[in-house]
């Protein structure tokens, strides 16, 4: 019997954006470059294990706001060094929310989604 899935609702989409944001900094703290296809998989393996789907289009515009959001917190900061990429997620790979950056990051992300960065995809 096929599990079934829920549509993103908004408060959904802060946590994926946030897991997005979160594995793009990972990413690049390990491997100095920026990976689509690594957004494009992460989001993949955000919505399987959170039993959600989205759209083409929300996962386009979140991949891309994640990107987006990423490289400025680069900007700003300088630097994610791989302990601090370490420290993003729990043993499981879930969002380690007792780690300061990622409460930076989850408020950036609430932000940029209030504000009108990113517009649903139907």
């Amino acid at each position: 019997m096929p599990h079934s899935r829920q549509s993103i609702s908004p408060a959904a989409r802060t946590h994926l954006l946030c897991y997005l944001v979160a594995s793009a900094l990972a990413s690049h703290a390990l491997t100095k470059t920026w990976r689509v296809e690594h957004v494009v998989e992460s989001a993949r393996i955000w919505l399987a294990r959170n039993k959600t789907s989205a759209s083409w289009l929300d996962r386009l515009m979140l991949g891309q706001l994640a990107l987006k959001l990423s490289r400025e917190h680069l900007s700003a900061s300088n630097t994610v060094r791989q302990s601090d990429a370490l420290a993003l997620f729990t043993d499981e790979l879930g969002l380690n929310y007792q780690s300061p950056m990622i409460g930076h990051i989850w408020q950036r992300c609430s932000d940029a989604l209030e504000v009108g960065s990113y517009r649903a995809g139907a």
